[in-house]
């Protein structure tokens, strides 16, 4: 089969419709993939101008994720984000387990995809919350969908001061959409190609006085373009909103993401029977407040996951006698809270707690049950930032954090960096982090050659950056 065809798989949409219901203030936002002007919270846990951060962020908004029609943010970010790699999405979606793809990288760090491993050393946030798995320590691509996104922005270089452990190459925030001004918003996109291909999402926006609402739901799938291949995906969000005040809000959502993926292998290698049955959820409850000089929120997180594989057999050779199965989960506890002390300071501190772990077993097909890992671990960890302007022209910014790991003992983190605001939209930016990953269960307790005296990965990143935008922001 040709290789354009293969493509046309994917990519072929011959029919688009967009219906949209709007009122009053709501609009989309307008983001470049970086801004010098722009407000981030993922460098600062608060809404922060990103001139006043010492290391680089970029964000992509609302308009370039519709405009790159993708049900997943991470092409996107190809296409947007310096220094970002993540390996193609297939006919398959990202997959897991064998033949796997969505291996990230930041700057080269995050998930070595040339030996297959897992995205590791790069931290996925949905809202400031870690999205990787409680087994296998790596986030799962499938699960990065668009369709809940207001934007995303990434943080270029360690953030584990703010965010701990696998945050060593950098970070990915999922930003989740709200609505800002009073009425109703929806959105149909449908599209549909050959091999049976349809993608289709559905979003409602409500925002009624201090009641705001958002809801998604999405459905993908494709035959492909050969025999024993298919691929299918639902997805739904749903994330609620209520004002008690002006300065209090009360946030809670859920997303759910399952597919179902069977893949043939490769022409000179096929395979039957590789099937995978992958169910992934999220859910959130958010209490934040904002005045004028101070700004936090506490939160609780809980991801969960059910995998089900079928690694197949090639032709002629005997069927497995077993099945691949785990389930896995992590919560977590968060708070914290910035306050201006005096003029041109921003201080930062706060807490975390993660508890995450799950089982892997293997049922066989005389009924018995092989279990590989059953293990739960904890991390709790407090840090502080603090940033002041020194002139109009000049940031200083520092931070540490001390994290202590159930298995691996207790990490210091530091960083402090220099952001120098000169004229015409220009930026200089000096930084020294520190970054570091602390191994997984699946490398500690499953597979050969598991070892659980393994010690946290470390780095030390040494950054010096210059900025500019030209010819109002069409030249950077």
């Amino acid at each position: 089969m040709r290789k354009e065809r293969m493509m046309l798989c994917a990519c072929c949409l011959l029919g688009a419709v967009s219906m949209h219901a709007q009122t009053n203030r709501d609009s989309p936002q307008i983001a470049g993939s970086y801004a010098i002007n722009e407000v981030v919270v993922t460098g600062a846990r608060s809404e922060t101008d990103v001139r006043h951060l010492p290391m680089t962020v970029s964000v992509v908004g609302r308009p370039q994720l519709e405009a790159g029609k993708q049900s997943s943010v991470l092409p996107v970010l190809n296409a947007q984000v310096p220094g970002f790699f993540s390996t193609s999405r297939g006919v398959l979606g990202y997959g897991v387990s064998t033949g796997a793809s969505g291996q990230m990288s930041l700057r080269g760090i995050g998930g070595p995809a040339q030996a297959g491993l897992p995205t590791t050393g790069l931290l996925v946030l949905i809202d400031g919350h870690p999205q990787y798995m409680g087994l296998m320590g790596h986030p799962i691509a499938d699960a990065c969908q668009s369709m809940m996104a207001e934007r995303v922005e990434v943080l270029r270089g360690p953030a584990s001061v703010l965010y701990g452990s696998n945050a060593m190459g950098g970070v990915i925030n999922i930003v989740t959409r709200k609505m800002q001004g009073d009425g109703v918003n929806t959105n149909i996109h449908l599209g549909a190609g050959s091999y049976g291909t349809i993608q289709t999402e559905a979003t409602n926006r409500v925002r009624k006085g201090r009641f705001s609402s958002a809801v998604t739901a999405s459905y993908n799938r494709t035959d492909g373009h050969r025999a024993n291949m298919a691929f299918e995906q639902y997805g739904g969000y749903l994330k609620l909103g209520y004002d008690f005040t002006d300065n209090w809000k009360l946030w809670g959502d859920v997303n759910i993401t399952r597919f179902n993926a069977t893949n043939p292998g490769t022409v000179d290698r096929p395979y039957l029977d590789n099937d995978q049955r992958i169910t992934r959820g999220m859910t959130s409850f958010a209490l934040e407040n904002h005045y004028k000089r101070t700004s936090g929120a506490l939160t609780f997180f809980y991801n969960w996951g059910d995998h089900w594989i079928n690694d197949g057999y090639q032709p002629g050779s005997n069927p497995l006698d077993y099945r691949f199965n785990s389930n896995d989960q992590m919560l977590g506890l968060s708070w914290h809270q910035s306050v201006q002390l005096f003029q041109g300071n921003r201080a930062t501190v706060g807490v975390d707690y993660f508890h995450f772990g799950g089982e892997a077993w293997n049922r066989c097909s005389d009924g018995h049950r092989e279990t590989s890992a059953n293990k739960s671990l904890d991390e709790v960890a407090g840090y502080v930032d603090f940033r002041q302007d020194l002139a109009s022209w000049l940031t200083f910014d520092a931070g540490a954090r001390v994290d202590h790991h159930s298995q691996t003992g207790t990490e210091f983190v530091p960083q402090v960096g220099l952001a120098f605001h000169l004229p015409q939209d220009a930026e200089v930016k000096a930084m020294a982090s520190k970054g570091f990953r602390n191994p997984t269960i699946r490398e500690m307790y499953m597979f050969p050659p598991q070892n659980p005296d393994l010690k946290p990965e470390k780095l030390w990143n040494y950054e010096l950056s210059f900025s500019q935008h030209l010819m109002e922001h069409r030249l950077s």
